[in-house]
């Protein structure tokens, strides 16, 4: 009688741990940004990290790889929201801010982008896929583990012609950007890696010419995570005219967004 009340008391108590890990505490944390990222950037990731013993990368390319057709871009950027929305949460740029990013590149229709912060490589299909003929994307990750599986991705998506996946620190390789790639200047600069960085790699861009006229910078989660001192260089400043899009943090329903920030000139 006694083990029957113990075993029925743990299968409680599971179910109590479970609803409140897959239902009730994912739906509290909705709308509060630093409250959602604690429990899903760090909590949760580690604790699944432990317990499968991969890593959420791995996991998201295993969803890309059951789920997503080769050769489907779009098919890849599906299975990925899928996944971060019924699975695992993830920190990409998100379907709703996505749809944002989709309209600024096909606004700009750039022959060169720069995006830093690769991730997974879920921002970079997004981008390159829309991209005119001739164009290219070049990408840098700090994280090798990282880039190992953003390649794998975007070798998925069949892209790979349109993205060069580069590792190492944004403050290192910026400077070597022109004699490296041969590039001029950028059209397009997607910030999307740590938040602090932002602001100085955009001086250094500027230092080192690789931002023209007419460049347009697209910074993500200026909201949240945030990004202050960022945010008050380019609207302040007379070498940019920017906007903000209001949005969400990424599968939640706490505020977040992108600023678009365009070049004036020297």
């Amino acid at each position: 009688m006694m083990l029957l009340s113990l075993l029925s008391g743990l299968i409680m108590g599971a179910a109590v741990l479970f609803v409140l890990y897959r239902w009730v505490i994912p739906t509290a944390v909705q709308y509060h940004g630093g409250l959602a990222l604690l429990w899903h950037d760090i909590i949760v990731e580690r604790a699944l990290d432990t317990l499968t013993r991969t890593s959420r990368p791995q996991r998201i390319l295993k969803a890309v790889q059951r789920k997503a057709t080769v050769g489907d871009p779009q098919s890849v950027i599906t299975a990925i929201d899928h996944f971060c929305r019924h699975r695992e949460w993830a920190m990409n740029v998100g379907d709703e801010k996505g749809s944002i990013l989709d309209s600024v590149v096909s606004e700009v229709s750039p022959v060169t982008v720069l995006e830093l912060g690769t991730y997974c490589g879920y921002s970079t299909v997004r981008i390159a896929r829309l991209l005119p003929p001739g164009a290219c994307v070049i990408t840098l990750e700090f994280n090798p583990d990282y880039a190992a599986i953003a390649r794998q991705v975007i070798q998925w998506s069949g892209l790979e012609d349109k993205v060069q996946l580069v590792e190492g620190a944004s403050g290192d390789w910026i400077p070597w950007m022109k004699e490296h790639f041969g590039v001029q200047a950028f059209d397009l600069v997607f910030l999307d890696h740590w938040k602090e960085r932002y602001l100085p790699d955009t001086k250094l861009l500027e230092e080192c010419g690789l931002i023209q006229k007419g460049t347009v910078l697209l910074a993500d989660n200026v909201i949240c995570p945030g990004t202050p001192d960022y945010l008050e260089y380019v609207r302040n400043s007379p070498r940019y005219n920017s906007h903000y899009y209001r949005s969400h943090l990424e599968y939640t329903k706490a505020e977040d967004g992108l600023e678009k920030s365009v070049f004036l000139g020297y």
